[in-house]
């Protein structure tokens, strides 16, 4: 860390260099930054081989150090180029991974929600539908298949009884919605939300008996996770529907990894340096 002084005129230049630098490192920069960049006529004075007088160079010089310096302009600008694409993707994946990960409420459900459309459903908040509490939180529809979603999440291991929660929204469904019959329920569970996601069971439910009982497809917010990060759109279907679907009509185009677009205005994404405590 240095500072450096310019005169008005900007024919002065001081440096102020931290006690106990190396030397040898100052030096390096003096001889082959500095001078040549500030002070080229002593460079030249002293016959330095780092002075460069494109006068006195070669064709084969001139042409290797045109097409280091063109090799060096289109490394900046395709350098920039991907740095804005990594924060463009970084800046859309962020609200999904911290969703998923450490979400829970509507954070969590917008999560699963933007991971779904990104897999080709389409989804119905119904809490904003019917209310809160009278069903499950979302509907996922894919072609003529249409599935009750539950999200949930666990500071510590899920409680069995979020399958029963979900089980009490399908008996409850055919009063709120006769004319709109489900498929089948998905329970997704961002379970143990505390612990680093490396350091979570990889299962939601261990206990065998339990699993073996279940009738309701129970998924983990990692695995959705898992998925969506690859874009693997058919896995994600498999595990929501059961079984490996077949396109719907309108589904003609990939459907982007992304749509943050429907989210409703009132429902606002909480980032971890704006936690409190």
């Amino acid at each position: 860390m240095v500072a450096v002084w310019i005169s008005p005129d900007s024919d002065q230049r001081v440096y102020l260099i931290p006690d106990q630098s190396d030397g040898n490192a100052v030096l390096d920069w003096l001889v082959t930054q500095a001078l040549p960049e500030y002070v080229p006529g002593a460079m030249r004075r002293a016959r330095s081989p780092h002075f460069v007088d494109p006068a006195l160079q070669t064709a084969a010089e001139t042409v290797a150090r045109q097409a280091l310096k063109a090799l060096e302009a289109s490394y900046a600008v395709e350098h920039a180029r991907l740095e804005s694409e990594l924060q463009k993707a970084k800046a859309e994946a962020e609200p999904v991974r911290y969703g998923l990960f450490y979400g829970t409420g509507d954070e969590l459900e917008d999560a699963v929600a933007t991971v779904l459309r990104a897999a080709g459903f389409a989804t119905v908040n119904l809490d904003d539908e019917l209310g809160d509490s009278k069903s499950a939180d979302l509907l996922a529809t894919y072609g003529s298949e249409v599935q009750m979603i539950e999200v949930k999440s666990a500071a510590g291991n899920a409680s069995e009884k979020l399958v029963g929660a979900l089980e009490r929204h399908l008996s409850t469904w055919p009063i709120l919605r006769p004319h709109q019959p489900v498929g089948a329920g998905v329970l997704v569970v961002n379970h143990q939300y505390r612990k680093d996601p490396h350091d979570r069971s990889a299962q939601v439910y261990e206990r065998r008996e339990f699993v073996d009982s279940l009738k309701v497809v129970v998924l983990s917010s990692r695995d959705l996770f898992t998925w969506w990060a690859a874009c693997d759109w058919p896995a994600i279907r498999k595990a929501v529907l059961g079984t490996t679907p077949a396109a719907p009509p309108s589904a003609a185009v990939t459907p982007p990894p992304l749509d943050l677009g429907d989210r409703p205005e009132s429902r606002k994404l909480r980032w971890p340096w704006s936690r409190g405590g």
